[in-house]
């Protein structure tokens, strides 16, 4: 059985941080079920539930066929049963298959019938990893505009954990979007003690007076790493992690600008149609009147993910393109 469990003082991956919420979870919640492709015989695509059958049997850990659409349907129907499923996707660009019983019954089903549906969707997400266009996708702007439907994308360790615990506990349907690039390369001592990071609230990484960089999940990496690039040349950023992107701390967001006078929307999502593109309208509306600059936005392009290694680079946010689109932003 793969350990499930660290002391305090050892560090631990996002993966393992992944792990742990669900083992504790789990442990504490006999009505929490973990469900999807290959969860239970090989502990998923990366190994994060490995050991979580040996442990928990495989009535609360199971094996599905290969269809989205039909363990989707099968974990809002145990929901609906009173347990708390956590539904895995191998990739989570295959979610789009259960896309109607997500939008079209588990997030309008406590408005219909004033009954809560305790789900969660996880899932693997994001590029650097050169997958292609089929295990690469950042769908979060596909189920943004979906009213019931609860939106995170953790950007460490830390967060990872707490974030699932919350989503685990909250007694609405939430989408948690685990960017497989950080899976095994970031690592964070974690408390010893019971948490959760609550959905709704964002957090500011490093502060800054020049310009903020709001971003979240896998971005959030990249944009430390240009907030200290940028500081060699005296330009202070501040680092806005969203954390969660619906609902999205819209009191922090304009917080920062209102400091910082500054913005610049950072995802990997593609730029057309993408969250960033809300959150800039927020502050177009409600923060106009503090800008000194135009709001900027660094996404993907608008492209299908390619696989070339070098394609991906280009299509994706780098470090540079942050760096390069923040000094344009303080040079006005």
């Amino acid at each position: 059985m793969a350990r499930v469990e660290s002391p305090a003082t050892e560090e631990v991956t996002y993966l393992e941080a992944i792990r742990q919420a669900l083992f504790e979870e789990m442990e504490h919640d006999d009505r929490v079920l973990l469900l999807g492709e290959d969860v239970a015989t090989y502990g998923g695509a990366f190994g994060v539930t490995s050991g979580l059958r040996d442990r928990f049997g495989e009535e609360r850990v199971l094996d599905t066929p290969l269809s989205e659409t039909g363990f989707t349907g099968a974990a809002c129907g145990a929901a609906l049963l009173g347990f708390r499923p956590v539904v895995e996707y191998q990739f989570i660009d295959f979610i789009a298959t259960a896309f109607d019983m997500i939008i079209n019954f588990a997030a309008p089903h406590r408005y219909r019938t004033g009954i809560g549906l305790p789900l969660v969707l996880r899932g693997p997400c994001g590029g650097g990893v050169h997958g292609g266009p089929f295990h690469s996708q950042n769908p979060e702007a596909l189920f943004f505009n979906t009213p019931g439907l609860k939106i995170v994308a953790p950007a460490t360790p830390h967060d990872a954990k707490g974030l699932l615990k919350a989503a685990i506990r909250d007694d609405d349907p939430v989408l948690f979007l685990e960017h497989k690039y950080l899976y095994r390369r970031l690592k964070e001592t974690l408390p010893p003690e019971d948490y959760v990071v609550p959905i709704g609230k964002g957090i500011v990484r490093r502060e800054g007076t020049d310009l903020s960089l709001i971003t979240y999940g896998g971005s959030h990496s990249r944009c430390l790493e240009a907030a200290e690039i940028l500081a060699g040349e005296r330009i202070s950023a501040e680092v806005v992690d969203m954390r969660t992107l619906l609902p999205f701390d819209e009191e922090l967001l304009l917080a920062s600008i209102r400091k910082t006078s500054r913005a610049l929307l950072v995802h990997e999502d593609t730029l057309t149609g993408g969250v960033g593109a809300e959150f800039a309208a927020r502050i177009a509306e409600k923060a106009f009147e503090y800008l000194d600059a135009p709001v900027l936005r660094v996404a993907s392009l608008d492209t299908p993910v390619p696989y070339s290694p070098p394609l991906e680079d280009f299509f994706m946010p780098q470090t540079a393109t942050i760096v390069n689109a923040a000094r344009k932003l303080a040079a006005y």
